[in-house]
């Protein structure tokens, strides 16, 4: 347990743990040849393709810079467009093969990575965690940008 002189206060327990799976999440991407950002995309497909205007909402990401996103991971063979069946208009993004096989390295190394920041917290103290999160990702209506890994 953490001596008072360790507690912190919401915002900044919040925000500092933001920085650590940020870190850890860049980190990883790095060492599997992507970015961040394409590391991002990649596991939100991993549900299945969506339509670019869903996948704008879930990373908040501008039309353009979504689209640059999409180009450049397309082009290193881990996604691919395909015609949305519903709306001959649009099209939706999924994983090619090569990027199903790289999303599930790349997110089992990264939950592998998140879960080793906890690493000092007992099994009651974990499940209090996992708890509290699931609550403020809830009742903020957190975008599924990753899935859970105990699910």
């Amino acid at each position: 347990m953490a001596n008072s002189a360790d507690q912190m206060g919401v915002v900044a327990g919040l925000v500092r743990s933001a920085f650590l799976v940020d870190a850890v999440y860049a980190a990883s991407a790095r060492e599997y040849g992507i970015t961040q950002q394409q590391g991002q995309l990649l596991c939100v497909l991993m549900s299945g393709p969506l339509g670019m205007s869903e996948l704008g909402a879930t990373l908040g990401l501008a039309k353009s810079s979504l689209t640059g996103l999409v180009d450049r991971t397309e082009r290193n063979g881990f996604v691919r467009r395909m015609a949305d069946e519903q709306d001959t208009r649009a099209v939706r993004v999924g994983l090619t093969m090569r990027g199903h096989r790289l999303v599930d390295e790349f997110y089992a190394e990264t939950c592998r990575r998140v879960d080793a920041l906890a690493a000092g917290l007992g099994e009651t103290e974990r499940e209090t965690l996992a708890g509290l999160l699931s609550r403020v990702v809830v009742d903020n209506k957190a975008p599924m940008v990753f899935l859970d890994a105990n699910a």
